[in-house]
């Protein structure tokens, strides 16, 4: 999204489909203060994932390209935008079978601009499909089952829609918006296909995933006229807390002088969305529930249209907020697996080329399993097949010593995740187990998630996250820039990722925060098990006699 001079010299708006999903305000903000953000440094991690989308848009590109030159027209990026579009339109007009980095017209009228990966042309009905390229999961392997509903897929090299029995779809509403915005700027000029098809290309690059654009182009006409009304100032925004806020470099900078950034405004405010973010705070805003205070004061029953968690909770959330308590207890007693041997387990990964560094600890003792290969590398096998022996040896020796065993991390998605992706991509290599020993470990008693704990038996008015609950239990991390987005950063320093030397003090420093993740584990849950009945105070002490679940 950006503003420019349109055709009578007034200043024109235009939008791209990245403006339809996430946060309004935030449109708003990067649009009518640009200058604020000249020179911002970007967010490390943002910055990482779109090197990582670029890279892997120009390996598609030289794949598909390479294995058939003559079907292709690319548009060379290097030109200016008018000259990208004017070559666009002249390979689609002389019916271009294939169009690498294809750039539209910008519209000046609706204020639409927008560039695609690829421009294939349907030969059966004439027009163009658009097909994006991305570096997330578009879909995940599963076993075929006859029941299911099967999405349509095409080969990378021949457009043949069909029913695959071997994926499923991941939702990925950023891209279904964006395919129907390109299909809006085709149709402009006739040339959309009528099939109302586009695809994607994701991180796998094996299939294209085929979105049916008849289902969703009501919905992006309505996101996009709200959007376009936005940065053109015709509707008023104010500061929401949304997921987004942690890497929005208006949270914390205010876009004038004398103006708040959004952090100080919510607090100041004492915003809703605080307690309850994204849709919640939505819902609650229309009725007439804008701050904490007002959701603390609720008496009576449920909003009609509330679909989140139980509305006491919410509630709840807000009047412990209120008065500084991080922590409630919903239950009377707290409680947590325990075990004679119990090993904390947390990992660390890059992107989605891997998992280099499997920590563990055992009776006080810190071990890592780690590759510093830079990923993707066989090596990162050898690293997950050690972890995974050490692992299943400490349970077994448990076993024949008559004693229980437990194993623990922190909010076991990624830990599932890399468990599964790790013994499908090294299958065959010596210490690797299959999936099925995987799934029978990870459903079982002994794999056990102390996040599902923690939001069982409390409500967290400040998040859930580890480093907002440990630090209730008494732990520190020792490096104050610890986090995911910054690991990733030190990994890249730490194993020359660019081609530079290793940096061995960012290697320790990844270590370290990998052994403070799993030592606050241990911490939290020794605090569950002996304090947190005494320190945390239960739900009665919140919840009103009015309020109705």
């Amino acid at each position: 999204m950006y503003s420019g001079i349109g055709d009578h010299g007034e200043r024109a708006a235009f939008l791209d489909a990245r403006a339809l999903i996430g946060c309004r305000h935030r449109l708003l903000l990067d649009s009518s203060h640009p200058q604020v953000l000249t020179g911002v440094i970007e967010d490390a991690g943002v910055q990482q994932r779109r090197e990582a989308a670029a890279a892997h848009r120009i390996q598609v590109r030289d794949t598909l390209v390479g294995a058939n030159p003559d079907l292709w027209t690319v548009i060379e990026p290097g030109q200016s935008a008018g000259h990208r579009a004017e070559a666009t339109m002249r390979a689609m007009e002389a019916g271009a079978e294939r169009i690498w980095g294809g750039l539209l017209p910008q519209e000046s009228d609706t204020g639409r601009r927008g560039g695609c990966e690829i421009l294939w042309r349907d030969a059966d009905r004439g027009g163009y499909i658009p097909i994006v390229v991305v570096n997330h999961k578009v879909t995940d392997p599963r076993q075929p089952d006859p029941a299911d509903f099967h999405p349509m897929t095409s080969s990378l090299y021949d457009w043949r829609p069909k029913s695959d029995r071997n994926v499923r779809t991941r939702p990925q509403p950023r891209d279904q918006q964006r395919l129907a915005h390109l299909y809006r700027m085709l149709q402009r000029h006739g040339l959309a296909s009528p099939s109302l098809a586009g695809g994607a290309i994701g991180y796998a690059f094996d299939r294209i995933l085929i979105h049916d654009l008849g289902a969703v182009l009501d919905d992006y006409d309505r996101r996009y006229a709200d959007r376009i009304a936005v940065v053109r100032g015709e509707l008023p925004t104010i500061p929401s807390k949304v997921p987004e806020c942690r890497q929005c470099p208006w949270f914390t900078r205010a876009p004038e002088e004398g103006a708040q950034s959004c952090e100080k405004w919510l607090v100041a405010h004492r915003d809703v969305s605080l307690v309850a973010p994204g849709a919640r705070s939505e819902v609650l805003r229309r009725h007439g529930v804008d701050t904490i205070d007002d959701l603390a004061a609720w008496t009576g029953d449920a909003p009609d249209d509330w679909h989140f968690e139980l509305f006491t909770e919410t509630v709840v959330t807000a009047r412990a907020w209120a008065t500084g308590a991080p922590l409630v207890r919903r239950v009377e007693r707290v409680r947590v697996q325990r075990a004679d041997v119990e090993v904390d387990v947390d990992l660390e990964s890059y992107q989605e080329h891997g998992a280099y560094l499997w920590g563990t600890l055992l009776d006080g003792v810190y071990r890592p399993f780690v590759t510093w290969d830079p990923l993707p590398t066989e090596d990162e096998g050898r690293s997950f097949a050690e972890f995974w022996t050490w692992l299943m040896q400490v349970r077994a020796d448990a076993a024949a010593t008559g004693r229980t065993f437990a194993a623990y991390c922190y909010s076991r998605t990624a830990e599932d995740k890399w468990l599964y992706e790790s013994a499908r991509r090294f299958a065959g290599m010596p210490g690797i187990p299959t999936e099925r020993e995987i799934q029978k470990f990870v459903d079982g008693p002994q794999w056990v998630d102390m996040f599902q704990a923690v939001s069982e038996q409390f409500i967290c008015p400040n998040g859930k996250g580890l480093k907002k609950i440990a630090p209730v239990a008494g732990f520190s991390w020792r490096d104050p820039e610890a986090g995911g987005e910054a690991s990733m950063s030190w990994y890249r320093l730490g194993v020359g990722y660019d081609g530079s030397e290793p940096d061995m003090s960012q290697r320790t420093r990844i270590l370290e925060y990998n052994e403070d993740d799993v030592q606050a584990t241990k911490v939290l849950r020794d605090w569950m098990t002996n304090r947190a009945d005494a320190e945390v105070p239960g739900i009665a002490d919140f919840a009103g006699r009015n309020i109705a679940s």
